[in-house]
């Protein structure tokens, strides 16, 4: 009887030894979605500043009037994101710092490889669009998300300014959309 005691005791000292490796686990957890929001902020800090250098290699190979001004108006904004990252960075007292996004560069790299490899005209703003609406869709993923990671730490004014900007990401893609139906439709004539 004494062994099966014994073995009883020591399933329970095991159970509250796991209950407080969890409650050590979840804890941790907290602090690491803290340095992924951090990390990310960095990230999109650096891809941001990247599109400002970018946004005017597209508005210079774009010919379409109406893809020139999108383009256009949105550098301003990527601009105004900049700085509204700057506040989102202090919200959190985390001093504003770019660490180099792989995604952002490779989407940049592979927007100038196709405004190399295209003719001036509508084939090479459609893919100027194709690559802009490849960005958008990266900066919409990230907004979210990092806008999600502030609502669950509790950093709500983070988080209203980020949603600030997701929704802007979001309207442009959706005015490059707009854009593209013409475009894509000339790009396709001049195939034929």
């Amino acid at each position: 009887m004494k062994s099966s005691e014994t073995t009883s005791e020591k399933k329970l000292d095991q159970n509250q030894g796991n209950s407080k490796n969890k409650e050590k686990s979840t804890s941790e957890k907290a602090q690491g979605l803290r340095d992924l929001f951090e990390n990310e902020l960095k990230d999109i800090y650096w891809a941001e500043k990247e599109l400002t250098n970018a946004i005017p290699k597209m508005i210079k190979n774009a010919t379409s009037e109406e893809l020139i001004e999108a383009l256009t108006s949105h550098l301003k904004e990527t601009k105004n994101q900049v700085d509204r990252l700057q506040q989102v960075f202090e919200s959190v007292n985390v001093k504003a710092q770019e660490k180099k996004c792989e995604a952002m560069a490779g989407l940049v790299k592979e927007a100038i490889e196709i405004m190399e490899s295209t003719a001036k005209g509508a084939v090479r703003d459609a893919g100027i669009i194709s690559a802009g609406q490849k960005v958008e869709h990266y900066e919409i993923a990230t907004y979210g998300t990092l806008a999600s990671f502030a609502r669950i730490l509790g950093e709500d004014e983070a988080a209203s300014l980020l949603e600030e900007t997701l929704n802007e990401e979001k309207a442009a893609d959706e005015k490059l959309s707009e854009i593209s139906d013409a475009i894509n439709l000339d790009a396709a004539n001049q195939d034929l």
